[in-house]
């Protein structure tokens, strides 16, 4: 509930604005001083509450929200789940009403600039949501890139840790407590189902068999330890407590399994084998009950511009042109005999940008990927003013989903230090890893890209929690894109291949633009989207197949980081443009990164007023 001393901030603040307007002109300095003084408190003060609230209210949906409690390092509901009943949905929905009348009851002109700032996004935020509550069943719960059924054992392998018999106890709940998680699941899909939201055919292979992955080995059967044992047993084992405990913990945890997170994955599996006799080769979002409608609302919020479907897949179709011509360039550049489509089928399937599909081809891999980013944080003081504290690791994606998973992603640090940064690369099919694209896939997901935006963000002092770990698709996405440009403006990617992983990654992003709206608003088929790719791309084929079931599965989400790159390079001439001898990349660099994830049109907001500030 919203502390009435901010309401009555705001009643004082006007009333003081409003005498501050009539005082007559004969006042003395010492009065205007005094009067502007109270003001200026009362402004610190209404921002204090203000921003105190909204960590109030973020706080406490928080402590509603068990898992995201344990990415934050909070072990409150240690042993829980989330709730993902229409019942906990419709709690939900009144909460965040109630919390929308409480934020617009703040009255705006009492904050100051900060703190309007957040008011306004914190207020756009749940109208969105409340909005989007609309389209709750417009999505698949379980595909092959997430769900519920490849979250639990990922969550409990990478963030549950266990560092005393409560916590291992705590673990042995959680795995009680997945039964009921994936009876839930169930429930969702079947709502879905009802309304003739089906995913296609083609996820159904790829969520059975890694639902059956996670119900193998022991103590399921007499092969080697399952992967949720096997994990708690390690983390069991380091613990300094006598060998009798840490039997009877492993003792319990097999019962667990066997009693309960066994028969919830069975449930799901049984109902996706009858599902998967419902589903169609439809792919895109446009067969959905108002698909259009919604779509349409996907992209106004991944991109946060009011751009169309048709608008964004214009932009890529030139992007895609755009980029075709600096590849013509490298080509000749190393001499290639042949046209575009014959350099990109060389830089596919030509050996030399490949390590082998082995332990050490992987490590390999790993190893000179840590070694870009740190050459890389060695030159961040001439780019950035601002720079994380949080630690990043660059590991390889765990068997039991690397097979699914996406080529690579960045999972954030722990606030309190505890949890570095990860940056996964997916090392399971090392033909899709061209050591070419190496550097470009280091630097987005490493530093300078995810890490620093995320790690930073973070790390912001004086600013609201929802500010901290929430996110726009568009500003994150389109930092990682850009990330993978500033080290070739700094004198990177010397040798010409390297280089043309750089623009094979931008093509790719490009591409997306166009895939995604020809999927959902022009009805393509999974197959025209992966011809586009193979086309028009020298990524592997493989590559190519998982990005459309991406776009499928997650309608508007990739036409993110193209346009969000588009506008932070747009903001950055603007500003080279405008200042001159005074712009100074650093002083940009922080102008994007040091007030968090923001909408692209608040970004251009930001950068207009440094630029403004620059000239006066």
């Amino acid at each position: 509930m919203i502390k009435k001393s901010i309401i009555a901030t705001a009643v004082v603040s006007a009333l003081l604005f409003t005498a501050c307007s009539s005082t007559s002109n004969t006042q003395s300095n010492a009065e205007r001083q005094a009067q502007t003084t109270v003001t200026q408190s009362s402004v610190v003060e209404a921002s204090k509450q203000a921003n105190a609230f909204f960590d109030e209210i973020y706080k406490a949906g928080v402590m509603r929200n068990p898992v995201f409690q344990t990415y934050l390092g909070i072990k409150t509901d240690y042993d829980k789940w989330n709730d993902l009943s229409e019942e906990n949905t419709a709690k939900e929905l009144a909460i965040s009403k109630a919390n929308l009348a409480k934020l617009k009851a703040i009255d705006p002109n009492t904050l100051d600039a900060q703190t309007r700032i957040s008011r306004t996004l914190y207020i756009q935020s749940i109208e969105n949501s409340i909005a989007d509550h609309k389209w709750r069943f417009h999505s698949y719960p379980v595909n092959q890139m997430f769900g519920t059924h490849s979250q639990i054992p990922a969550f409990l392998i990478n963030q549950h840790a266990i560092t005393n018999e409560k916590e291992a106890r705590d673990y042995i709940s959680r795995v009680k407590g997945a039964e009921k998680l994936l009876n839930q699941l169930v429930e969702q899909l079947k709502l879905r189902e009802q309304r003739g939201i089906i995913a296609p055919k083609f996820v159904f292979p790829h969520v059975i068999r890694d639902s059956k992955n996670i119900i193998t080995g022991a103590p399921f059967d007499q092969g080697e330890d399952s992967t949720i044992l096997a994990d708690f047993t390690r983390k069991v084992s380091a613990l300094e407590i006598d060998q009798a405990a840490k039997t009877a913990l492993i003792n319990e945890v097999k019962v667990a399994l066997n009693n309960h997170l066994k028969p919830g994955y069975e449930s799901l599996v049984t109902y996706l084998t009858a599902l998967e006799t419902k589903a169609d080769t439809k792919d895109g979002a446009w067969k959905f009950p108002e698909g259009e409608a919604f779509f349409n609302n996907a992209l106004k919020r991944t991109t946060t511009t009011d751009l169309t479907a048709d608008q964004i897949h214009d932009i890529g179709l030139k992007e895609v042109a755009r980029i075709h011509d600096e590849m013509r360039v490298i080509k000749e550049k190393v001499g290639f005999k042949g046209d575009l489509p014959a350099f990109m089928q060389f830089m596919r399937s030509d050996k030399q940008f490949y390590y082998p599909n082995t332990p050490e081809g992987k490590q390999r891999y790993l190893d000179e990927a840590v070694a870009l980013i740190n050459d890389m944080e060695g030159r961040l003081d001439s780019l950035f003013i601002t720079k994380p504290k949080a630690r990043l690791k660059v590991k390889a994606v765990e068997a039991f989903r690397e097979k699914s998973a996406g080529k690579a992603f960045y999972q954030q640090p722990a606030p309190d230090g505890s949890r570095p940064g990860i940056y996964y690369a997916n090392l399971y099919d090392m033909e899709a890893m061209p050591t070419y694209q190496m550097a470009a896939l280091a630097y987005h997901e490493g530093i300078p890209g995810h890490h620093m935006q995320i790690a930073i963000k973070q790390e912001l002092e004086n600013m609201p929690m929802f500010r901290k770990f929430g996110g726009y698709t568009a500003y994150s996405e389109g930092w990682g894109l850009y990330s993978e440009l500033i080290p070739k403006e700094i004198g990177l990617y010397q040798d010409p291949y390297s280089d043309f992983g750089r623009l094979a990654m931008e093509l790719w992003r490009a591409c997306r633009l166009v895939v995604d709206t020809g999927i959902h608003a022009k009805k393509w088929t999974r197959q025209q989207g992966i011809d586009y790719y193979v086309n028009n791309t020298p990524n592997a084929k493989s590559d190519a197949v998982k990005m459309v079931e991406r776009h499928v599965v997650m309608p508007s989400q990739a036409t993110a980081y193209k346009i969000g790159m588009l506008k932070i390079v747009e903001l950055r001439e603007q500003a080279k443009q405008a200042l001159g001898d005074k712009y100074d990349i650093r002083e940009f660099h922080d102008v994007v990164l040091k007030n968090g994830a923001v909408p692209l049109n608040v970004l251009e907001d930001f950068v207009n007023e440094y630029i403004a500030s620059k000239k006066a």
